[in-house]
């Protein structure tokens, strides 16, 4: 019996190991590990060693092993062992993996809020272009005639006009418009932006004012001075001279002016989801189509438009109009600029478009202007600022234009200097 592992004959000279009786040879074998014996020892039963020179089938010349494989086995026959390449140890071999690379979350989080950081600068420069676009700066103020001297702050000119430019009859009846031709002004309000405070001051549409000389637009002729109510001179000339009428009789420079119709005051009111305002008492009215009972209450753009146009009913007549006109107008602003309209894109872009389509303003105010506008407004309705109508001294002056309103020049004056010297207005309306 041969004492080599099965399938090797102990004559050196077989090359095919046992053999089968057959003049083929058989299929390869799976041969198993053979443990070496050091040099110079016996084999397992006392066989003379082999040469180094010879593997164990000692036919095929000991292979020398390669360089980085193996080398601390000076006797290694270079023949696989069993173990499969591509599955040892090594990270990534397929056997045990390495280490996992560490991933870096504060690169990641950099990377990503830079990413939203331009998104955003992206979206608002274009919402910017886009807003600033949609302005419509119709009114140049560098025609206006003999204007005053400027003086420290903003004064806003803003206007509440009763055009019904654009409006259907379906539209006309519904927000109890009525016909009349041409425009005029049912709001006329002077806003202060300045350092020490913001100020509103109410302008009776009725106010019994000097109308200064101009030249016609369409004939080009000097038309002289004349007494006549405030109103009169938007009626005739529009923004320009209603804004030199403004200039000559309170000494004070009109840096800006904006105007919005009764359309998109409405649109305006509907896009921020309706103002809410306490209502001071019951009105009802049927030439505005007020309906309301006292009390708070969100109104929207219908209710709204009524609410600030009724006069007839009140028992200060046009001056509690003007109170109610910047009593809504202050919440409207205050709702406007709320975080809950500006950080949410559903309210308002609605909010722009209708507010910026209707809005007629000067050549030279800017998207800016506008966004300082409304938070001063915003601010004169959470107390940082004043509220107030112009001082009169007669609310029922008999006129030859009909019943109107005289200013008490006086505390007109006083309070004109406060403003021009961005002084803190301690003037009283008095009504």
């Amino acid at each position: 019996m041969s004492d080599w592992p099965q399938g090797w004959t102990g004559d050196r000279n077989d090359r095919y190991g046992r053999g089968s009786g057959s003049s083929e040879p058989e299929g390869a074998r799976a041969m198993p590990q053979v443990r070496r014996t050091a040099p110079g020892a016996g084999g397992p039963h006392g066989e003379p060693p082999l040469p180094p020179s010879m593997s164990p089938r000692g036919t095929v010349p000991r292979q020398q092993p390669s360089q980085g494989y193996d080398d601390h086995d000076p006797y290694d026959d270079g023949y696989n062992t069993g173990q499969v390449y591509g599955q040892g140890g090594g990270p990534g071999a397929g056997g045990t993996p390495g280490p996992a690379r560490p991933k870096n979350w504060k690169r990641r989080i950099a990377i990503g809020l830079v990413t939203f950081l331009v998104l955003l600068l992206a979206v608002g420069i274009g919402t910017y272009f886009w807003a600033d676009s949609k302005l419509r700066r119709e009114v140049d103020l560098s025609k206006v005639e003999d204007r005053p001297d400027g003086g420290k702050g903003t004064n806003y000119l803003i206007v509440g006009s009763d055009s019904r430019e654009g409006l259907s009859d379906e539209q006309k009846k519904k927000l109890h418009t009525g016909s009349a031709e041409g425009r005029r002004t049912d709001s006329m309000i002077l806003l202060h932006v300045g350092d020490n405070g913001n100020t509103m001051i109410s302008l009776p549409r009725d106010s019994y004012v000097t109308i200064p000389s101009f030249t016609g637009s369409e004939t080009g002729n000097r038309i002289p001075a004349s007494k006549n109510k405030l109103n009169a001179s938007y009626s005739s000339e529009g923004p320009s001279l209603l804004v030199r009428t403004v200039e000559y009789n309170t000494g004070l420079k009109i840096d800006h002016y904006a105007e919005i119709g009764l359309d998109g005051f409405a649109n305006l009111v509907d896009g921020v989801g309706g103002v809410e305002i306490d209502i001071p008492q019951d009105m009802k009215e049927k030439k505005s189509g007020t309906d309301l009972k006292k009390g708070k209450q969100t109104l929207d753009g219908q209710q709204a438009l009524a609410f600030v146009r009724q006069r007839y009913g009140l028992a200060g007549g046009d001056l509690d109009r003007t109170k109610n006109q910047q009593k809504f107008l202050s919440a409207l602003a205050n709702e406007a600029a709320s975080p809950s309209t500006l950080l949410n894109p559903f309210k308002l872009y609605p909010t722009m478009g209708a507010g910026l389509d209707n809005l007629v303003v000067d050549k030279d105010m800017s998207l800016w202007d506008v966004k300082d506008m409304f938070f001063a407004m915003k601010s004169v309705s959470g107390g940082d600022g004043k509220q107030m109508n112009m001082p009169v001294s007669n609310p029922g002056l008999s006129t030859p234009k009909g019943s109107a309103v005289q200013w008490d020049m006086v505390k007109v004056k006083e309070l004109m200097g406060q403003l021009k010297n961005d002084e803190k207005v301690t003037v009283s309306s008095g009504n």
